[in-house]
């Protein structure tokens, strides 16, 4: 864990990049990120959402890969597109077969517009802390999309990452949103 109270962000995602990395680099990767997908998918069976609308993610760099949740999900599922800078997210429906191309940032969105509105959404990370409060790469648009999407209904926000991306505490503004809970391949950790 980093306990360093007085860090600043982008000293924190470097670190945390750094160290996000280095586990995805480990030989058990692969097992640990299918534990994770297991643990998200009885979560939200258990609370009720199995129907609802899921977004999951494509994975770049070191990020856990939710595929297997997101093809598991028995209901629409939909990955985030970035519109343009300071705005939320929106959301295309994606499947297997979807084709899929370069957006913003060079994640993998769908080629065709779909727009769907999430009622779970699964967010990457680089550090997370008991709060519920999360570390991302700077660009705020979960924190916007939270923010638009609670002001429409229930929410629920699932953060995903590996346990050694736990930190004493994240850097916050009043601008971010905490997660309901943080899914890691040892299961459910859930805000205090």
């Amino acid at each position: 864990m980093t306990d360093d109270p007085g860090i600043d962000k982008q000293t924190l995602r470097a670190q945390m990049a750094a160290r996000r990395e280095s586990i995805f680099q480990a030989l058990d990767a692969r097992a640990q990120m299918q534990a994770a997908c297991a643990h998200a998918l009885r979560y939200v069976q258990d609370a009720g959402m199995c129907d609802a609308v899921l977004a999951g993610y494509m994975p770049m760099r070191s990020e856990i890969d939710p595929r297997a949740i997101m093809t598991a999900h028995p209901g629409p599922v939909c990955v985030p597109v970035v519109p343009g800078r300071d705005q939320p997210l929106e959301f295309h429906r994606w499947t297997l077969d979807t084709p899929m191309q370069a957006g913003r940032f060079k994640a993998l969105v769908p080629v065709q517009r779909d727009l769907l509105v999430p009622q779970v959404l699964i967010v990457p990370l680089l550090a997370y802390d008991w709060r519920g409060f999360r570390l991302g790469y700077g660009g705020g648009f979960y924190d916007r999309t939270l923010e638009k999407l609670r002001a429409q209904g229930p929410v629920l926000a699932i953060g995903f990452g590996f346990e050694a991306q736990e930190v004493a505490r994240v850097p916050t503004e009043a601008t971010d949103q905490r997660l309901d809970a943080i899914i890691t391949p040892s299961g459910l950790v859930r805000p205090l």
